[in-house]
């Protein structure tokens, strides 16, 4: 068996109505010359979107493949009992040329009842966002499930949404249950737990590209919204280089940021793989047995066998550091 390493899988390019250019001039990403690419999915053991190692000796074998052969070698022993052959979280960037639409995801109860999914709680960080880009998080003020149901049907939204200024570096937390969606113009990393479960809301009357409507999901959206007024979503946090810095913690996954100008050693001891998310810069990994150049918009499997790695740079990079614990 061959010994694992840090691995890097195959873009799976994504097709949206509000898609755009910007995964190939800000992240490097070879997407068809005409395509309105709204997502690339970097780490994903979705059935329908499985990744395929780009790198290495392992190259053309798919995570779910690598997961039923090397099980908790690559994902860690409390995490192969808790998941089994299914890989927890999945990793993306989306580029909003033009708003997305409203909507909400469901939590584990509801999306296993309804889809036999887990649920869907996610995080963002905006990598670039043009002048005068917002997105929206949450509501502004006490609602019930009632109010909601009749302001979207009507659509009349904008008065009771949490609408988010955005710059770079901005940082969302998004549980499950919490209303949202990207403005036009934001460019995003994401990490959510592995499901691929949204409800629409409200998608502005647009249409496709054969004249129809896309479905809304009012039913199952008010039954997944948390209504709840305390939804400061935005994560504030200081920045202090070479060191990491906690963005999100909770069940599903804990994310720091890193951003650095000059090596540092990482030591991942506790029992689960690391996702690295490069969004700016380049660096190496060095884990003993080789050496990986990573480079923006590059998303890193590093196998829960590999506990300790040197992160080297010449020029700097920052990168957000995703596990579970």
């Amino acid at each position: 068996m061959t010994n694992l390493y840090p691995l890097i899988f195959k873009s799976i390019y994504k097709n949206k109505l509000w898609g755009g250019r910007k995964l190939f001039s800000h992240l490097d990403k070879d997407i068809p010359l005409r395509m309105r690419c709204g997502e690339s999915w970097e780490l994903s053991g979705l059935p329908s979107d499985d990744s395929v190692v780009k790198n290495g000796a392992l190259a053309g074998i798919s995570l779910s493949c690598l997961l039923k052969d090397y099980q908790e070698i690559l994902v860690g022993k409390s995490l192969y009992t808790r998941f089994g052959n299914r890989f927890p979280l999945l990793v993306k960037f989306i580029d909003a040329e033009d708003d997305l639409s409203i909507q909400v995801h469901p939590d584990d109860v509801l999306a296993g009842i309804n889809c036999d999914s887990p649920g869907k709680t996610e995080m963002w960080y905006v990598i670039q966002a043009d002048p005068g880009a917002t997105l929206i998080a949450g509501f502004n003020r006490p609602v019930s499930a009632a109010m909601c149901r009749e302001r979207f049907q009507a659509g009349q939204v904008d008065d009771i949404l949490n609408r988010h200024a955005v710059a770079a570096g901005d940082v969302f937390f998004l549980p499950a249950g919490r209303v949202h969606a990207i403005g036009k113009g934001v460019l995003i990393a994401e990490i959510q737990q592995a499901s691929d479960v949204t409800y629409r809301i409200h998608d502005y009357d647009r249409v496709d590209a054969n004249g129809s409507r896309r479905a809304l999901d009012m039913d199952n959206a008010i039954a997944a919204l948390d209504v709840g007024v305390d939804q400061d979503c935005k994560i504030p946090y200081q920045a202090i280089p070479n060191a990491p810095i906690p963005l999100v913690q909770c069940r599903h996954f804990t994310t720091n940021l890193l951003t650095c100008s000059e090596t540092v050693v990482r030591n991942y001891v506790f029992d689960s793989f690391v996702i690295h998310v490069c969004v700016h810069g380049s660096y190496a990994i060095d884990y003993g047995r080789g050496r990986l150049e990573v480079r923006r918009g590059d998303c890193v499997l590093i196998p829960a066998v590999i506990e300790s790695v040197n992160l080297e740079t010449e020029s700097g990079f920052t990168v957000l550091e995703c596990f579970i614990v």
